[in-house]
């Protein structure tokens, strides 16, 4: 299929354009490079920089490559930022994802896959997370995707929409071949941050929260591999040909890991000691998260390629170490 992916220059985006082209289907990327990085974008790959508010090119970049299904990664993703300045958010997130919808319905382009998150979830009262559970956002990040979960399904209804909304955990890694990888800027990712402190790019690492009611005190996530989330968007796609289709997966491993397993993961593949800096709990942060993926997996078919955390950072490593600078060098 022709395939329009919003957001394509950035970090998931970039990955799953790669995994499009391993399928089979003909990505067209659009991004305005706010975050993204043109050193991302696969060789020979349609580009156009664009915003989302300018519904009237979308509409044209659309019809022009004759698209039969969005995919949408051009959120913004800092939880902290959400809270301090939430009007970027809305904008962004939820105004901006629903001029993208309007110009696809313009045109009856009517196939899409959307990147949600866990943070939909707020903080959960039982895990593993399934994808019935209750949806309670703690921050302006998660109730901007919510509010896209709920526009999407009243679309379903009303103009025959069909969807799969991805909820992701932690995205992690970078691409086998080591093509490409993780670079945001600012970086507040545990991963990168970590490697930036073995290489001595920053003093130190910070760890926020060491007494948590955890096996080591210190915070669970459940890391999943950008190539695996990747896998499971383009296995929708067969499931989103009946008009009025809406789906909804959690997409993690189901292994938590640790703050300080990280940390122990990636001082085993650098070789290299990092100084760790014990600092008090973030306001917001839950002690644990991590997904329950069976429908996926039932569904779609889905399995994970890189199950554990060592595997996960090795392949991090691979493109951190030969992009010390990222993009930029």
């Amino acid at each position: 299929m022709n395939v329009l992916v919003v957001g394509g220059a950035g970090y998931i985006g970039s990955h799953c354009v790669r995994q499009l082209l391993a399928a089979g289907h003909r990505p067209v990327v659009l991004d305005n490079l706010v975050y993204g990085h043109r050193g991302a974008l696969a060789p020979g790959v349609a580009f156009h920089q664009l915003d989302l508010g300018d519904e009237a090119g979308v509409a044209r970049v659309l019809r022009a490559e004759q698209i039969e299904l969005v995919m949408h990664f051009a959120a913004y993703c800092y939880v902290g930022e959400s809270v301090t300045d939430p009007l970027k958010y809305y904008f962004n997130n939820s105004m901006a994802t629903l001029q993208l919808l309007r110009a696809m319905l313009a045109v009856g382009v009517k196939r899409f896959v959307f990147s949600s998150t866990c943070a939909t979830y707020g903080t959960p009262a039982t895990l593993p997370l399934v994808e019935t559970m209750p949806q309670a956002p703690i921050n302006p990040y998660g109730q901007t995707k919510l509010d896209v979960e709920h526009a999407l399904q009243a679309l379903a209804v009303a103009h025959g929409l069909s969807f799969a909304a991805f909820r992701y955990f932690n995205a992690a890694g970078a691409s086998e071949d080591g093509a490409i990888g993780e670079d945001h800027t600012p970086e507040t990712h545990l991963i990168p941050l970590a490697f930036d402190a073995a290489t001595g790019r920053r003093a130190q690492l910070e760890i926020f929260g060491t007494d948590y009611p955890t096996p080591d005190g210190t915070c669970l996530r459940d890391y999943v591999h950008v190539d695996d989330l990747s896998r499971a968007h383009i296995a929708a796609f067969p499931r989103l040909a009946q008009p009025g289709t809406a789906l909804f997966y959690n997409l993690g491993t189901g292994r938590p890991t640790s703050n300080r397993e990280v940390v122990r993961a990636v001082e085993k593949v650098t070789g290299r000691p990092i100084k760790v800096v014990e600092s008090p709990r973030r306001p917001g942060d839950p002690p644990a998260l991590y997904a329950d993926s069976t429908k996926a997996q039932r569904e779609l078919g889905w399995q994970v390629k890189f199950p554990d955390i060592d595997a996960i950072v090795a392949t991090a490593w691979k493109w951190h170490s030969a992009h010390p600078r990222g993009y930029r060098g």
